[in-house]
């Protein structure tokens, strides 16, 4: 089977006549797992976009994004950071190629040096993650712990400045609950930087990976409920953002189990109807089978990878973890495979997943759809969890 996936990606690209640059480099499939992949024909390719969009004048908050309450605070995993993509097993993919003088870094007439912060006043720790174009650090910042993704330096290319401002004319407008919050950026000739805040459980990714402790349902349905609002949130605004790389490794967790949604460095804002896979970076294990194949993708998209987060939330494993990249891309952009999701799982949840799986991306649900259906969930676990407890005190009191 495995030679089969590999086979429907490979002659697609013959007839594309081009070649894999990265095949090579994969042993096995095992070190292909969550590789960025950097669309080969599309290496030398610039982005159509304007070097500077315009950021968002307004975000409309849709209803019902109020926080669920106080949710119980429990001993926190230790050694589990915020990050960018903290789980990557490699490195961040390369930003920009070729070089330009610094005197092309900034132009001065961006208004993130509204948001300016001295690399002097920034008491860097630890590195705890690769994000896009970048490493993150723990950070104090006049005392306080923040993130801190470094742009990695390459004489500062084009595409680097270009992936900069990107993240910086996104990330400073967004104010939600449910969204890493902005402190600040870095904009010397010496080292670009975004700050944020920081929170210590680190990404989802690692959370389900590391399971110390064992979520029940209702804490699964909360945490996905984050993730919709604040995707949500985004695709609301004006004009939309679309995400392009929502994965467990780019969801953050407070100490309060609250999910984030971070990493805006493959994020843009939807001036069109589509938007195209320009730089082809993303990790294939959880994009959607019309971005693996480069064609014209939406806000859809996001929902098919909301989709594999609730099904990582459900099997707490790796998607596709037996299968190298060039694999998967075979599977699910050419072959129309899906994660298989296990027989016992809820007929509810099951059913949201596939919906969000969906081959035609108009057939997939809207976030605020999404919203809807996972709040149903969250009222009938809670009555169950209700009743369990009442059964369980009655019993206690016919032992006593």
């Amino acid at each position: 089977m495995h030679k089969v996936l590999t086979s429907k990606a490979e002659a697609w690209i013959q007839r594309k006549t081009i070649s894999w640059p990265w095949k090579a480099n994969e042993r096995d499939g095992s070190e292909g797992r969550n590789v960025r992949v950097g669309w080969p024909w599309l290496q030398n390719d610039q982005e159509n976009e304007p070097a500077q969009r315009k950021p968002p004048s307004s975000c409309v908050r849709p209803e019902s994004q109020a926080g669920e309450g106080n949710r119980p605070v429990t001993n926190e995993a230790s050694g589990s950071w915020s990050s960018f993509n903290v789980n990557s097993t490699s490195s961040a993919s390369s930003c920009g190629s070729g070089s330009s003088a610094v005197n092309n870094k900034l132009d001065m007439d961006t208004d993130c040096l509204d948001y300016e912060i001295l690399w002097e006043d920034l008491t860097i720790g630890e590195q705890i993650g690769q994000g896009s174009c970048g490493t993150v650090y723990h950070a104090l910042w006049y005392g306080s712990d923040v993130a801190v993704k470094v742009f990695s330096k390459q004489e500062y290319s084009d595409d680097v400045i270009m992936s900069f401002r990107q993240e910086v004319s996104v990330m400073k407008r967004l104010r939600h609950p449910n969204v890493l919050l902005f402190m600040g950026a870095v904009t010397s000739p010496q080292r670009l930087c975004i700050v944020t805040e920081f929170l210590p459980r680190g990404s989802l990714f690692r959370l389900l990976q590391r399971n110390t402790a064992k979520l029940d349902w209702r804490r699964r349905v909360h945490m996905a409920l984050d993730i919709a609002r604040g995707v949500n949130y985004l695709h609301h605004c004006s004009p939309p953002i679309i995400h392009r790389d929502l994965k467990s490794s780019n969801l953050l967790v407070d100490k309060n189990w609250t999910v984030k949604v971070g990493d805006f460095g493959l994020s843009r804002l939807k001036h069109e109807t589509y938007l195209t896979t320009k730089t082809g970076k993303g990790t294939p294990q959880w994009m959607a089978p019309e971005v693996l194949r480069n064609e014209p993708s939406d806000e859809k998209s996001d929902v098919y990878s909301f989709g594999v987060i609730l099904w990582e939330l459900t099997t707490e494993k790796i998607p596709w973890e037996s299968l190298n990249s060039m694999q998967v891309i075979g599977a699910v952009g050419f072959m129309n495979q899906r994660l298989e999701i296990p027989k016992d799982v809820d007929p509810k949840w099951a059913a949201i997943i596939e919906s969000c799986w969906h081959s035609d991306p108009a057939c997939r649900p809207t976030f605020q759809e999404l919203l809807e259906r996972l709040r149903e969930l969250q009222r009938r676990y809670a009555l169950q969890f209700q009743a369990a407890r009442s059964a369980g005190v009655e019993n206690t009191q016919k032992e006593s």
